[in-house]
């Protein structure tokens, strides 16, 4: 394939996600909703006084969306699926570290 038309449809694939995100973006209101959300939520932290930030002595800490919500299994799975993914990387970077770009390991003097 020629190098123009890789670049010219990583360049489209790209012009088609950007346009879907600002899509998305203007069609649930932009920036506006979320940027009053967060502020009442800032306000309302100042006003209540405030805690320690992470208190492990209450256990493993989760966002309250994600516990009040029930999807503490669906939590659990994405953090396992992550560590799965990160040791069997380190895995795999620790097994064929010694290879050259041809995927032959170095002759031995």
């Amino acid at each position: 394939m020629r190098r123009w038309k890789q670049y010219g449809g990583l360049a489209g694939l790209f012009a088609v996600c950007l346009a879907a995100g600002l899509w998305g973006f203007r069609s649930t209101g932009g920036s506006l909703p979320w940027a009053k959300r967060s502020a009442k939520a800032l306000q309302r932290g100042v006003k209540d006084g405030g805690g320690a930030l992470v208190d492990f002595g209450r256990g493993i800490v989760v966002a309250g969306p994600i516990r009040k919500g029930g999807l503490m299994l669906e939590f659990f799975g994405v953090v396992a699926l992550l560590a799965v993914v990160g040791i069997g990387l380190y895995v795999y970077v620790d097994r064929y570290r010694g290879l050259d770009s041809t995927g032959r390991a170095p002759r031995q003097p």
